[in-house]
């Protein structure tokens, strides 16, 4: 008989299908109608509410932010029963708020779920990311090179021209150098609004997303989830934390963090076994959105372990009570 503390994936997997399925189905409603609060409150609300049926000694590492800016799913928060292994959780229980409220595409509720004490608690500042496939090998990328220098060492890898290369940035001011430099390559540029999680998960499966490579900076806590998809469905990912003032560095120092100059690879910042679901919201190149038809409701999830690199997907129907 197994010992109930041990982390035991398999068993705990589908449960953490079904808290990410609870957070979407809750913000089905939002969706299209504008209110970015709304949908966020509803999928926090069901997604604390399915954790807290898990049999785990869970605490968030990753989460809603810091004790006083957040009701719920706060950084430190324990949830579950407290009977069961001691685990970390990262979570956002609806990546892409704004893309749910204006019902537009790759909105996703997102949960990891790993060992206590092997996910890094990651502040909540920049990041700047650099993520590409599995099939490569280790460091061909990397943050000190260049875009231009990164999109033709991956193409000279793929054996294809750089105009064949796709590359997925989040559409923001701060990335217009970027922007210019990866253009003047001839490569072409996937921008997104929002979601840098499915951003770089798009860069796992290449062949379906069309999506070669990711690079640019998002929020610190999106990269450790990223990080543990990719733990899960293969591929490499560099983060490097980004300091705008003194109150950023606190807030590193207040995580534990000492080396604010450090690279983290995706082996440090999930530093075990992970597993981890994502639910589609509004349907994206990875998931389908929620379809609603009479009497019914259908999601598509998607629950990856990363001890057995499986990859599931599951269709969930249920009837509207």
């Amino acid at each position: 008989m197994s010992d109930k503390t041990q982390f035991q994936d398999r068993m705990l997997s589908l449960g953490l299908a079904r808290v990410s399925e609870a957070a979407a189905l809750a913000s089905a409603g939002q969706i299209g109608r504008g209110d970015e609060e709304a949908a966020d409150q509803a999928a926090v609300n069901a997604m604390r509410d399915q954790l807290n049926l898990l049999d785990i000694a869970g605490v968030v590492v990753i989460g809603e932010g810091e004790r006083d800016e957040a009701p719920m799913l706060f950084i430190g928060e324990k949830v579950g029963t407290g009977n069961g292994p001691a685990v970390d959780i990262a979570l956002d229980p609806l990546e892409g708020t704004s893309l749910t409220a204006k019902d537009m595409p790759n909105a996703l509720t997102v949960i990891a779920m790993a060992p206590r004490g092997t996910l890094l608690h990651a502040p909540d500042v920049y990041m700047e990311k650099l993520a590409i496939g599995p099939g490569h090998k280790p460091g061909l990328v990397t943050l000190t090179m260049s875009p231009s220098e990164r999109v033709s060492t991956l193409a000279a890898a793929k054996g294809c021209s750089t105009n064949d290369i796709t590359v997925c940035i989040l559409d923001r001011p701060r990335h217009e150098e970027l922007i210019r430099e990866v253009r003047s390559t001839g490569a072409a540029i996937r921008l997104i609004t929002d979601g840098d999680v499915a951003g770089v998960m798009h860069c796992a499966e290449p062949e379906l997303t069309g999506i070669d490579i990711y690079m640019g900076s998002g929020g610190a806590p999106e990269g450790v989830l990223a990080a543990a998809a990719l733990k899960c469905m293969g591929g490499q990912f560099f983060g490097k934390l980004l300091f705008r003032n003194d109150d950023e560095r606190a807030r590193a120092r207040k995580a534990g963090i000492t080396n604010f100059d450090r690279v983290y690879t995706r082996d440090d910042l999930v530093r075990s076994d992970v597993i981890f679901a994502a639910t589609g919201v509004t349907t994206g190149s990875l998931l389908a959105g929620i379809k609603r038809e009479p009497g019914w409701v259908t999601l598509e999830t998607i629950l990856m372990r990363s001890k057995t690199g499986t990859v599931r997907r599951i269709s969930y129907r249920s009837p509207v009570k």
